[in-house]
């Protein structure tokens, strides 16, 4: 039996409440608002609380209430407004407000009763840069794979196609690109106006049973090249490094400068996007395809990403490592040649998963969830474990379920 404080709306609590007294449960307290539901839980303590996830009755003094005293939350939804709301106070997987009793009571079985810290999160969140020059396929998979492992540890973390040539996350993740989200961020960003309620609001949001993620879709068509501004992209990923812990940026792969050649100093630069990506960045993710065409592209374009980078810490990782296409002992063979030219070493080899990867395209879901054993995945997460963030991941973050949610702690 567990006890319960209800804060929801009179029809959605009268069938929440009879279903939880028909099972056993017991009704401690009820609620008709946030600032109700948190003057109570200063005199009860229930197992659980189950709120409505809106305004009215959650807020961030509720779920400081509720961590001060290690009470787990469990937000219903009526509509997205409700999960873009609970989202942004930290909860970012809330159930269905028609879900059935057993599926609630599936996640309160769940519950934690220790006491936890308040929430906090880093002042300056984590900016990566995932870059391969051209003719480097799987950048946009490796992109897409080190924010899905980020999230499955447990850290927030948005994705944010930068390539002013061609955007491929949306059609990736099977998501609508019809109102991209980095370019309506950017003309925010140029009026001031770029805020974490807009964030969320033109995100979308990638779910997963792992661990879901924010995505901040690429331009539909090359020629609005011009609205992603150099000064406007760095305004956005400073904004997203208080937002969320880490922000994933798929860049294009031309970073030349040519056009500063030009006599208007003010001129909108076609590449200005994915130059001040790489040179925004706390750490990049250089990506080449291991065949003989993809690593000398790589080894050329490389230099020019070392210029143009601020940071020292550059991973290099290369994709879809087979024999077929390098010879015997293809792992030897990519290291040394890297080595030899580049002056490259201890790089991340990703083995070829051809079946995984189209499986993964097909159902616009990441590799993670697609094909969990995948050998690329799991090289990709032993990156991302090890070397990407080599720390161990704060164990109060957060704790998910595929029904419901408890507060973000970490």
């Amino acid at each position: 039996m567990a006890r319960i404080a209800l804060a929801l709306p009179v029809a959605l609590e009268d069938r929440v409440s009879d279903d939880a007294l028909r099972h056993g449960h017991e009704i401690i307290a009820r609620s008709v608002s946030a600032l109700e539901l948190a003057s109570l839980l200063a005199t009860v303590t229930p197992d659980v609380v189950i709120a409505s996830a809106e305004p009215r009755y959650l807020t961030d003094r509720v779920l400081a209430a509720c961590d001060e005293i290690g009470v787990r939350v469990i937000a219903l939804a009526l509509d997205d407004a409700g999960r873009r709301h609970a989202a942004a106070l930290g909860l970012f997987e809330s159930m269905d407000a028609a879900s059935p009793w057993p599926d609630i009571e599936a996640v309160m079985a769940g519950a934690r009763r220790e006491p936890t810290a308040p929430s906090r999160r880093p002042e300056r969140g984590s900016v990566i840069a995932v870059w391969g020059p051209s003719g480097s396929p799987g950048r946009t998979t490796i992109a897409i794979s080190i924010a899905a492992e980020l999230a499955a540890l447990g850290h927030s973390v948005a994705l944010a196609d930068v390539d002013t040539h061609g955007a491929p996350i949306a059609p990736a993740l099977g998501m609508l690109d019809e109102a991209p989200g980095f370019a309506a961020a950017c003309r925010l960003a140029g009026n001031d106006s770029l805020t974490h309620q807009e964030l969320e609001r033109i995100a979308q949001r990638y779910e997963s049973a792992l661990g879901g993620f924010w995505v901040l879709t690429g331009i539909g068509r090359p020629s609005r090249w011009p609205e992603l501004s150099g000064e406007r992209v760095a305004s956005v990923i400073k904004s997203c490094r208080t937002w969320v812990d880490y922000t994933i940026l798929d860049t294009s792969s031309s970073l030349e400068n040519d056009e500063e050649i030009s006599s208007d100093l003010f001129a909108p630069r076609r590449n200005a996007a994915a130059v001040t990506a790489v040179h925004e960045a706390d750490a990049i993710v250089a990506v080449g395809s291991a065949d003989p065409v993809g690593l000398s592209r790589f080894l050329r374009a490389h230099v020019d990403m070392i210029e143009t980078a601020s940071t020292v810490d550059v991973t290099v990782v290369m994709n879809r490592i087979r024999a077929s296409a390098i010879g015997m002992n293809p792992h030897g063979q990519v290291t040394q040649t890297l080595s030899r030219f580049g002056g490259i070493e201890s790089p991340v080899l990703v083995p070829h998963d051809q079946t995984g990867l189209d499986g993964a395209v097909l159902s616009g879901r990441t590799l993670a969830d697609s094909a969990p054993r995948s050998p690329a995945r799991v090289a990709i997460r032993t990156f991302v474990t090890s070397r990407l963030i080599p720390e161990p991941p704060p164990v109060t973050r957060s704790l998910r379920s595929r029904f419901g949610l408890v507060r973000a702690t970490g």
